[in-house]
């Protein structure tokens, strides 16, 4: 019985061991993967940098434009969406519609793909209409990309005015408050 419980302990303490020295050697292999990029980092045609917008900077654009919305009695809403589409910031103005939040992120989504205002999209769609049928976007006055290094960056959205135009305008209000 004694040898049993010998040869069971000494395997127990063989497969903690083992077990051990897994998880060690787990546990370096990540160690190695700063080599890895460094190598990628040295150089060559497969990398690209990029520009982004920070989030303090989506928010001054987006309060840039409830401030100029508000100047002028309206409720809007306003996205900042990047490069990608992704939704950075989104303000609802006071007493902005149900509807104009939703369409605010659209617009800015749209600006950004085409790079070009929403405005002089929306003129595209009787060459193509069907561009509306794009999923996540938006084909009405009120967006605006913004431009760094020759290609979008970012695009600002807004909805809520009466009119497409004022729309727009307010978006503009935001491009320019990232150029200061």
């Amino acid at each position: 019985m004694k040898k049993k419980l010998v040869l069971g302990a000494t395997a127990a303490a063989v497969l903690t061991a083992g077990t051990f020295g897994a998880v060690a050697a787990n546990a370096s292999a990540p160690a190695a993967a700063p080599a890895a990029v460094a190598k990628a980092d040295a150089g060559g045609d497969h990398l690209r940098q990029t520009t982004h917008l920070t989030v303090d900077a989506a928010t001054d654009a987006a309060e840039a434009v409830l401030e100029a919305a508000e100047k002028e009695n309206q409720r809007v809403s306003v996205a900042v969406v990047d490069r990608n589409g992704n939704t950075l910031v989104t303000l609802r103005g006071d007493g902005a519609g149900p509807q104009s939040y939703e369409s605010a992120i659209r617009k800015a989504y749209t600006a950004v793909s085409w790079n070009a205002p929403t405005s002089e999209l929306a003129k595209r769609l009787e060459q193509a209409p069907n561009l509306k049928d794009i999923p996540g976007t938006l084909f009405l006055g009120g967006g605006a990309p913004v431009v760094a290094g020759g290609g979008p960056i970012a695009g600002i959205g807004v909805a809520g005015a009466p009119s497409g135009d004022l729309d727009e305008k307010f978006a503009q209000a935001g491009v320019a408050e990232l150029a200061k």
